[in-house]
């Protein structure tokens, strides 16, 4: 979980980087950084419980 976590982390970068190079549109953009961050979020909570 904690390589899933840091490869979300990677791909958050390289999609800001998308953006802000005007390779991808604000809106592709948002769509997809939507769902990257819910799935980071979800990875860290899953990461907590499992060191619990």
């Amino acid at each position: 979980m904690n390589i899933a976590l840091k490869e979300a982390a990677e791909t958050e970068y390289w999609l800001e980087l998308l953006r802000d190079t005007e390779f991808i549109t604000e809106q592709q953009f948002k769509s997809i950084h939507t769902d990257c961050s819910e799935l980071i979020k979800l990875l860290i909570v899953i990461i907590r419980n499992a060191k619990q």
